[in-house]
């Protein structure tokens, strides 16, 4: 479970846990967020996995450590990504070419190389073991609806979508499902202030249900496509928006 270290991937691998499945905890940066996640999930065995996926190593060297962990990995979940923040905000009628570049590349290193790499490391463990098993993307409403202030961003997350439908065809022979989920906006902790802020209304607004999504929603689909009765759904990028985006 990448990028677990609150948000969306601490709900996925609570509700992972939950279920009765043992969790590699992974974080870039936020190791104490990352233990909390540890503390919170029920059961035993998990482990904390430490990397940064937009480096060359990273994935290989995160993936090999969550098997020593484990012992074996059965479900893949690309969560981890560097998301829209004040930070990299990089529209492109206002952004030199130099901030320009370091939005691009560092965006795409970690929310599309990074999980094509685990997917390579965990699809070739689960073809060694000869094991059926679960890869699950976590995308994004911006990669169908554009993301103007944030391109590298919808870019990266589009083509996290068309990999994974790649990847659903290449592995199906061996049994591994390969899905995604598109999440609109949600509700996690680094989204508190603007939920809270003038804009709040503006962002609840966005959905005729007249609020935003959960984390806890995120994780019970993920939970689903992950298991053997999601299997049929390999391919499929699953729209969790609140039909705040609607696309044919």
């Amino acid at each position: 479970m990448t990028g677990a270290s609150r948000g969306i991937g601490r709900a996925v691998a609570v509700a992972f846990a939950g279920a009765g499945e043992r969790v590699a905890v992974h974080y870039a940066a936020r190791r104490e967020d990352a233990e909390e996640t540890l503390r919170l999930l029920p059961g035993a065995g998990h482990v904390l996995v430490g990397g940064d996926l937009g480096e060359a190593a990273g994935p290989e060297r995160v993936a090999a450590e969550a098997l020593a962990g484990l012992g074996r990995i059965d479900v893949l979940v690309n969560n981890a990504a560097v998301a829209p923040a004040e930070a990299n905000r990089h529209p492109v009628d206002t952004t030199s070419l130099a901030d320009w570049r370091t939005a691009w590349r560092r965006m795409i290193e970690v929310n599309l190389l990074g999980a094509a790499d685990l997917t390579w490391a965990v699809a070739r463990h689960l073809i060694d073991r000869g094991a059926a098993g679960h890869i699950v993307n976590v995308g994004s409403r911006g990669a169908f609806r554009g993301e103007p202030e944030y391109p590298a961003y919808g870019a990266g997350k589009a083509a996290l979508h068309a990999f994974g439908q790649s990847m659903a065809v290449a592995l199906a022979p061996y049994g591994i499902s390969v899905t995604a989920v598109a999440p609109g906006f949600v509700a996690t902790e680094r989204q508190h202030a603007r939920l809270d802020g003038p804009g709040g209304d503006a962002l609840r607004g966005q959905s005729p249900f007249g609020r935003v999504g959960t984390p806890e929603e995120v994780a019970a689909a993920v939970r689903f496509l992950a298991s053997p009765e999601g299997t049929w759904a390999s391919g499929t990028v699953l729209d969790l928006n609140g039909a705040s985006h609607l696309r044919t």
